[in-house]
């Protein structure tokens, strides 16, 4: 079992498997080239896997497949057969843009794939266009209506923001209610690589806007989701995302790894510790003392929060957010 020094237990990885992204949202990566990290960089899904399973032995028991966008990096359903191969009770997950979506559903369900979450920041054409910079809406919705079809739960992002698309937050809500998929709002988070002058809808905002068309009690946190929950009078539940509050690091269970092998102990911090050449060169023992480091090393809370709260550097793309 992986315990930190604030006797949290750590039983999540999230494995960002590549930054490459085809989309260039505002919030997250607006300015940047579509270029990639060199293949030979990155860990083979061989090397990635035989992490894994020092993980898994070591205690973790979800794994999320996240980006940039998961789905552009090839046979990646062939690296999540590895895992559920190896422990099929692992609760495998993945976050996606669904662009790609449409014609991998099935295969992604035939190799273990559990769960997939999607951002759907509005339902809008020309607002996803404006937002993504490309496009892509008709692609995202039929891609969850395939996701759904061939039976992935799946759970829709949306992240609030003023004088884009906070007037559609019922609207979204509605379409993810209709088709059963639990929806969560996430505030925006401030970074170096977003689009300057993005103002963010907040919590309070969020709840003030919803309260005008339903009726909903606080149910709290949910185990150690970032998320706080709602329910309304149907039954149907909302989550809320505050990375500003202090509630928001208080049960953190995860860690995440990169593309290129870098073990991050925190979303918002730059510290890690690198597993790369101990994978490569087989040392699988040393890799596993570089987790045991990364998870006793995992701070408090993130650096958002307070009087001194600081922009982050960290490039989401590379984290999987």
């Amino acid at each position: 079992m992986l315990i930190d020094s604030y006797e949290r237990v750590v039983d999540y990885l999230r494995i960002s498997v590549t930054e490459r992204c085809n989309f260039r949202c505002q919030y997250c990566m607006p300015e940047k080239p579509f270029s990639w990290v060199p293949k030979e960089n990155l860990l083979s899904f061989e090397e990635l896997f035989e992490f894994v399973k020092v993980c898994i032995d070591e205690g973790i028991v979800k794994i999320r497949i996240t980006g940039g966008e998961p789905l552009l990096r090839e046979d990646i359903d062939k690296f999540i057969k590895m895992i559920y191969d190896y422990e099929p009770s692992i609760d495998l997950a993945m976050t996606s843009n669904a662009y790609l979506l449409k014609g991998v559903a099935q295969k992604l369900k035939d190799a273990g794939l559990k769960r997939i979450n999607v951002s759907i920041d509005t339902l809008k054409p020309e607002v996803a266009q404006q937002i993504a910079q490309k496009d892509v809406l008709n692609n995202v919705l039929e891609g969850v209506d395939e996701a759904l079809a061939v039976g992935l739960k799946v759970k829709v992002n949306m992240v609030p923001m003023k004088n884009m698309n906070a007037d559609e937050i019922v609207d979204v809500l509605e379409y993810a209610k209709a088709r059963g998929m639990t929806i969560r709002f996430i505030e925006y988070m401030e970074n170096a690589y977003a689009k300057a002058g993005i103002a963010r809808l907040t919590a309070k905002e969020v709840l003030e806007e919803l309260a005008k068309h339903y009726n909903f009690v606080d149910e709290g946190f949910d185990k150690s989701s970032p998320s706080r929950y709602y329910r309304m009078d149907d039954g149907y539940r909302f989550g809320i995302i505050e990375p500003y509050g202090d509630d928001f690091c208080k049960e953190c269970n995860r860690i995440r790894l990169t593309a290129e092998g870098n073990l991050i102990p925190c979303l918002y911090f730059d510290e890690a510790m690198s597993i790369a050449e101990s994978v490569k060169r087989g040392d699988i023992k040393t890799a596993a003392l570089v987790l045991k480091e990364v998870v006793k090393n995992k701070p408090e809370k993130n650096r958002w929060g307070g009087d001194d709260a600081e922009v982050s550097s960290r490039a989401f793309y590379e984290t999987g957010g």
